[in-house]
């Protein structure tokens, strides 16, 4: 492994945002994780994820990278897990949006929501008969939750789960699943006949059990959501996730997710930051570098304020999720500011790239499309403000 001076140079582009020098407060294997996710980006992702987005196709050749590069997994230890801390993990998450929202949404799937479901909540012999595979990416995981008609208030979930003899019966639907649709093993969260929500394994090819794919997305084009039905899955009961007895064990998976968009929130502002300043340098208008004009510079500064302060919200949300001290309102306000400030960000530097800006080989626009769906998704920006909300003047201001 290289050494933290030697990591510092080998990033070189990648430690330019650091304005503040927070590089310092790295380990070195936090930092080789950034390295090694860098790379990938720069010299797989980026070249391609334009096409893949622009056709809404999966690209699997770089999802099936990510196994190899041993980041699936991210803080489950053992398992054929890497057993990363949260910063490392993090970064993990900064980078694999920095080149496409898709793959780190596919991560925050795969890893974030299923396997995490199954690390917490699973049986020993749930756990080994998934994870390996999962972490590998030779088998792939979807988390059910929202509904049709409950998105925000998904506690009134109504799928059910009714047993029968050694099995469970489920009926119901899903919408908006990642991996839905291709999943072997979906993580769904059903209500059972005495009011309590629990999470099943439902395997693929089960009878009843129907994913349909929502086509027409304008943001995370290259990863595919799914509106499943449930017609009487009949589920054993030994992949009922025993951990998983009420709403809130749903929470507690939910609560890390949070965290992770704030990091990838910063991921996207950074690739539209590090965009618009490399343009401002090359373009050239009225014989001058874009980059000479006031205008432009007290604009490049603003938007690196705000990539700045979403670094130092990620930094402490490591370090308190570290300590075990990070709790569910200061997770949903990392991820509100820092999804609030990336949609500022990479508005701006669509708007300095004039019409280029609007190109997919300039990349601004498919950040500044996907960075929508994290504003959405783990909990709206709304959301997120009435639950701190409530937290801070001890007043809930909805039901």
């Amino acid at each position: 492994m290289l050494t933290a001076p030697e990591l510092f140079q080998d990033l070189g582009h990648a430690l330019a945002t650091d304005y503040f020098f927070l590089r310092e407060q790295l380990t070195g294997e936090q930092l080789e994780m950034l390295r090694r996710v860098r790379v990938f980006v720069d010299d797989e992702v980026l070249p391609v994820i334009g096409g893949y987005w622009e056709r809404a196709e999966m690209p699997w050749q770089l999802i099936r990278r990510l196994g190899e590069l041993g980041v699936v997994g991210e803080d489950i230890h053992g398992y054929g897990c890497p057993g990363l801390d949260p910063i490392a993990t993090g970064l993990i998450h900064m980078e694999l949006n920095r080149g496409d929202g898709s793959l780190g949404t596919f991560l925050g799937v795969q890893a974030g929501l299923a396997m995490k479901s199954i690390a917490m909540l699973g049986s020993e012999e749930q756990k080994q008969r998934w994870l390996p595979g999962m972490a590998r990416v030779e088998l792939l995981g979807a988390f059910a939750l929202t509904e049709p008609d409950h998105g925000s208030d998904s506690v009134a979930l109504e799928t059910s789960a009714r047993r029968v003899g050694d099995s469970y019966v489920l009926n119901g639907a899903k919408r908006w699943i990642g991996n839905g649709s291709l999943a072997d093993v979906v993580v769904v969260w059903a209500r059972t006949e005495d009011g309590k929500v629990n999470g099943f394994l439902v395997e693929k090819g089960s009878p009843g059990y129907e994913a349909e794919v929502i086509e027409g997305k304008g943001s995370l084009r290259a990863i595919w959501q799914a509106q499943i039905s449930l017609e009487d899955v009949e589920v054993p009961a030994e992949n009922r996730l025993p951990g998983a007895l009420s709403f809130k064990d749903a929470g507690r998976v939910l609560a890390g997710t949070r965290s992770t968009c704030a990091w990838a929130a910063l991921g996207h502002a950074v690739a539209a930051y590090d965009t618009a300043l490399a343009y401002a340098q090359r373009r050239e208008q009225f014989g001058r570098p874009l980059s000479s004009f006031q205008i432009i510079q007290d604009r490049l500064v603003r938007m690196l304020a705000e990539v700045t302060s979403m670094q130092l919200y990620c930094l402490q949300i490591g370090r308190l999720a570290a300590r075990g001290e990070l709790s569910d309102t200061i997770a949903g306000l990392a991820k509100l500011n820092n999804t609030r400030k990336a949609r500022q960000v990479c508005a701006e530097a669509r708007d300095m790239l004039g019409g280029n800006g609007i190109l997919l080989e300039n990349h601004v626009i498919r950040h500044m499309a996907d960075i929508e769906a994290i504003h959405t998704y783990e909990g709206t920006e709304t959301m997120q403000t009435l639950i701190v909300g409530r937290d801070i003047t001890g007043i809930g201001a909805f039901a």
